[in-house]
């Protein structure tokens, strides 16, 4: 062609005029980010895992969530606090004042009394409400809880101290106590501070190491009990029940090789603590030497033992049937 020159044999490179065109593929997109700087890296996400706890004292920031709703939790949210789910449990954590933060209903929710009386009195306080999707209150809850198309957000509990629950009881009335030692399922310490409320009773005490504490699992379980009843923590159980002791508190522990039988129990109408220990290993010894007595529930030889809850409660019936004969 005319005017044109032709590129000798054997050289390489862009041919004049090109103006070095290839010249940024070549280039490349520069080095290779280390592994823990991927974060679809396993590495990455190991290193994402590791800066979470700074992130929560004030380190790097987490990356914000797209959902409006906060991360769920079966026992705690990541801000501290609880989430109450279930009508009779947020309606009777809202009637005793508790200090909610954020209430949370489901879009279409089926009116009755109490969700009317949750809203009147979440309105009334202020408390902000939100609406949100059914899936969204199974994420905050755990799938396998029952929201009944409420949940409450409360701040961690303010649990009470040990000789506090003595003065609950009025002038006429012995105080009843119900310690527990090594339960460490909520959902039985839910139970219990239900059936210590229902029989009568004063408050709870559990220990601060191996124990459930007041969590949203046992506020569901005690269907509003917990907003009632004090749950007193005890930093030494041994200890606190050798202080109730001296002033004048009987303790009876429940064990399946009790020295005395429940229905033998004649000190019902005297201040009282009852010890309850875990189904597998049952009290501690340095609880049961601490003790005044051990009871056990006469049960049939075919069953090798009652779940820590219900042993309680059959206990307290057993213990407020005592005291209403005694005043009858």
């Amino acid at each position: 062609m005319a005017n044109s020159k032709k590129r000798p044999a054997g050289k390489k490179g862009p041919s004049k005029g090109t103006g070095g065109h290839g010249r940024k593929a070549l280039e490349g997109r520069g080095p290779t980010p280390k592994a823990e700087d991927r974060e679809y890296h396993p590495a990455g996400k190991r290193k994402a895992a590791r800066e979470r706890p700074d992130a929560a004292r004030g380190g790097r920031p987490q990356r914000s969530r797209p959902s409006s709703v906060p991360a769920p939790s079966k026992r705690a949210r990541t801000d501290d606090t609880e989430t109450v789910t279930g009508r009779n449990s947020v309606l009777e954590a809202l009637r005793t004042r508790i200090p909610a933060t954020t209430l949370y209903v489901a879009t279409r929710i089926e009116m009755d009394d109490r969700v009317k009386e949750i809203l009147s009195i979440a309105t009334g306080r202020g408390i902000p409400i939100l609406e949100v999707t059914r899936p969204e209150l199974d994420r905050m809850g755990g799938f396998d809880t029952v929201h009944q198309g409420v949940a409450l957000t409360v701040p961690p509990y303010s649990y009470a101290h040990p000789n506090d629950l003595l003065e609950r009881a009025p002038g006429t009335t012995a105080p009843l106590i119900v310690a527990l030692d090594g339960v460490t399922d909520p959902r039985n310490l839910g139970a219990i501070i239900r059936s210590t409320a229902a029989f009568g009773g004063h408050g709870v005490i559990i220990p601060q190491r191996r124990s459930a504490g007041v969590t949203a699992a046992a506020w569901k379980t005690s269907a509003g009990a917990a907003a009632r009843l004090p749950v007193a923590m005890a930093s030494n159980l041994t200890q606190t029940l050798k202080d109730l002791k001296k002033q004048g508190v009987f303790v009876i522990g429940l064990d399946g090789d009790g020295d005395m039988n429940l229905h033998e129990i004649t000190l019902a109408d005297r201040p009282l603590v009852v010890v309850v220990g875990s189904e597998g290993k049952g009290l501690s010894r340095l609880v049961t030497e601490t003790c005044d007595a051990i009871v056990s529930i006469p049960i049939s030889a075919a069953t090798e033992s009652l779940n820590a809850g219900i042993a309680a409660s059959v206990t307290l019936y057993e213990i407020a049937k005592r005291r209403a004969e005694a005043t009858a």
